[in-house]
């Protein structure tokens, strides 16, 4: 027992401590928490609204539409991936499709651009659908 105002010593040999982490691994978290995105459904369905409507977007705004759509299928794969939707048959050629479809360049011409927005589309959609109903995600409004 030690006496009121006496510090004890350890007697054995404390390892050093390392960090679990690099300099160069703690960099590329940093940056992989400042660019992430949440999930934003409402913005996907908007999106996916303006690819499907009975009324195509002006030429002007398909390369836009695209990129965005690029992004909610990047997200909805990387959300099927980490919760293991690929086990589900429907889910996995979903994500196949997305990843497809995701890689794919805009055609030049206006109709087969609004072609493959729509194939964009309705894919996010049916994807969204799909980990809703595995309980991925929860129903969007």
């Amino acid at each position: 027992m030690t006496a009121p105002g006496t510090v004890q010593r350890f007697t054995r040999p404390v390892p050093r401590w390392t960090p679990p982490l690099s300099g160069d691994e703690l960099a590329t978290v940093l940056h992989r928490i400042r660019s992430w995105q949440a999930f934003d459904g409402d913005a996907l369905l908007d999106d996916v609204a303006a690819a499907l409507d009975d009324v195509p977007p002006a030429e002007e705004d398909v390369e836009e539409i695209a990129q965005r759509l690029r992004g909610h299928l990047m997200r909805l794969v990387t959300i099927a991936v980490a919760a293991e939707a690929e086990q589900d048959a429907t889910a996995a050629q979903l994500i196949g499709q997305a990843r497809t479809l995701r890689a794919e360049d805009v055609p030049g011409h206006h109709r087969k651009a609004i072609g493959h927005l729509r194939r964009m589309g309705w894919t996010a959609n049916e994807l969204l659908e799909r980990l809703v109903a595995t309980r991925c995600l929860k129903e969007v409004a």
